[in-house]
């Protein structure tokens, strides 16, 4: 999308918008390109799996059944 300054001074919140959701912005004057909006790249940090190891147990009957109390709490049948 290119729009010339004066339009980008008044639309700023929608094209800061737009360029966050990946759409390149190019704001002109005189019809001459002078500045480009786009996203930042956020660098993120690698996810480290393990940290945990040897700290969790999880029980034999994790995934048995929930009793029947149990589930009429969820269902909000609490009688």
């Amino acid at each position: 999308m290119q729009l010339n300054l004066y339009d980008a001074k008044t639309r700023l919140s929608e094209l800061v918008e737009a360029a966050s959701q990946g759409e390149t912005v190019v704001i002109a004057k005189a019809g001459r390109p002078l500045a480009k909006l786009g996203p930042v790249d956020v660098p993120r940090k690698p996810v480290r799996l393990g940290l945990m190891k040897g700290k969790i147990k999880i029980g034999k009957d994790f995934d048995a059944p929930l009793p029947e109390s149990v589930l009429r709490e969820f269902e909000g049948d609490a009688s």
